[in-house]
Order: structure tokens, then C-alpha cells, then sequence
């Protein structure tokens, strides 16, 4: 194939290697040699420090230098040297990977403030849920397909779906969810199903609340353990119940 890169195209992309920072160099040095501030949505502007700040080094870690960083610092610094390049095609391969979850509540924030084209490579199935709203969908063989959805919508359409039915009709990937019968399901487990459509739905608000509160600062020093404990407690619940939501979802349609 062929790829044409119109010129005003700039690729941000981060990579699973990282930097490299040479020592003695301080945080705010480092960031400073790839950018001062980068535009957000709704025309906003943030500083160099300021995004520092968003991705928690405060005003005096700034000015700390580089080989006092722990390795998640590294990894924090090194997305904001790539975010502050200001790019309007940004590619991220496995950005997720050895994040603390503090961390990456605050990259899941920024990136859905972030105004220009996204491109993810990832195994997080809730980080896509929550940033992506389209798949490229590889079937094997060379056949790629575009899904118009995140991972949960796709997962569901997957299980939902005939197969013969998505060759002659692609149009039903847009409603699906509006034809979803309770099919071969017993009166329990009609009535188990919906209760964990319920209880997913709260969770999903239960965790927001507490990512909103990351996001925004508003977490004090003694209670981020906590909080990112409560964080995962939820997100391994929305695990087991998304599970058998699958199985009897698959039932219907068996």
C-alpha cells in the first residue's frame, strides 16, 4: 500500500521503549526541549508545567532531576514529552503497560479532552472502552474491517449477531442493540440479566465518581492508596459480572 501524509499532518507517537534522558537534566528542562504549551478543546491552553502538573509532578518535582524519577515517573515524563509536541495525529502503542492507576486515570482524562485523531494499540479493554469510538477489527487473512463502537459494543455484537446475518446486512451493527430478545433464557435468568445490566451501569458510575476525583486533583496524599484500592475492587467487579453477562448473552442466541 501507500500512505500520503498531508503537510499539516503531525504524528505525536509513543512507543513501548521510552527515553533515554541524559543526567542531570531536571523535568522541567526535559519537557521545555519539545514544547512550552499546547492547545485542548473549546480553546483552552495549557503550559509545559501545567501538564506536568496534570500528570502529577508537582511545582517542586519539576525541578527535580532525572535520575531521581522513579520508573513510572519516567514513563509519565516521557508521555508528556510527546503530548507536548502538540500533535494532531497521535499514535500510542501500549500506553497503558506498567502505568499506575493514578496515572492512568490522568492520561484517560487528558486524551478525552484531546481535540485531534487518536490511534491506539492496546490489550486494556476498559481504556478503549472509555477513549476509543471505532475498531479496526483484524479477522486474519488481510481482511480488516471497521466496527463503529468500543470493545464492550463489539464483544456484545460478536455474541449477539448470526453470522450469515453481519455478511448480508452490515447495517446491523449500528442496531443491535435495539434487537436484543431474551431469547433461550430461563424466567431467572432473564431476570439475572437484567439485574446485572443494572448493577454493570452502577458500577460504571461508581467508578467515574472516583476517577473524576483523580483527574481533577481533588484526591488528598494519605487517601490516593485508598481510593486506587476502591478503583480496583470496582473494576474486578465489573469484570465478573461483565463475564456472565457474555455467557447468558450467548445463550440467547444459542
Amino acid at each position: 500500500g501507500k500512505v500520503v501524509v498531508g503537510e499539516t499532518i503531525k504524528i505525536g507517537y509513543y512507543t513501548q521503549s521510552g527515553i533515554n534522558p541524559k543526567p542531570g537534566q531536571r523535568v522541567i528542562d526535559i519537557i521545555k526541549e519539545y514544547g512550552e504549551y499546547i492547545p485542548l478543546t473549546k480553546g483552552k491552553i495549557i503550559s509545559a508545567s501545567q501538564l506536568l502538573e496534570r500528570f502529577l509532578f508537582d511545582a517542586k518535582k519539576q525541578y527535580d532531576y532525572v535520575e531521581k524519577l522513579s520508573g513510572g515517573e519516567l514513563k509519565r515524563l516521557y508521555l508528556c514529552t510527546v503530548l507536548i509536541q502538540n500533535p494532531n495525529f497521535l499514535i500510542l502503542d501500549e500506553p497503558t503497560n506498567d502505568l499506575d492507576i493514578v496515572t492512568l486515570n490522568v492520561l484517560e482524562s487528558f486524551l478525552l479532552d484531546y481535540p485531534g485523531c487518536l490511534l491506539v494499540v492496546s490489550h486494556d479493554r476498559y481504556f478503549m472502552d472509555k477513549i476509543v469510538d471505532l475498531l479496526f477489527v483484524f479477522r486474519g487473512d488481510g481482511v480488516i474491517e471497521n466496527f463503529p463502537g468500543n470493545y464492550s459494543d463489539f464483544r456484545a455484537y460478536e455474541d449477539s449477531a448470526d453470522v450469515q446475518q453481519k455478511e448480508d446486512n452490515k447495517t446491523e451493527k449500528k442496531a443491535w442493540k435495539q434487537n436484543n430478545p431474551t431469547g433461550n433464557l430461563t424466567f431467572n435468568e432473564q431476570k439475572e440479566f437484567q439485574k446485572i445490566e443494572r448493577e454493570i451501569k452502577d458500577l460504571e458510575i461508581d467508578k467515574s465518581k472516583i476517577e473524576l476525583l483523580f483527574s481533577e486533583g481533588k484526591v488528598a496524599d494519605n487517601e490516593i492508596e485508598k481510593r486506587a484500592n476502591e478503583l480496583q475492587v470496582i473494576i474486578k467487579k465489573m469484570e465478573d459480572k461483565e463475564e456472565r453477562w457474555f455467557e447468558l448473552s450467548a445463550k440467547m442466541e444459542g
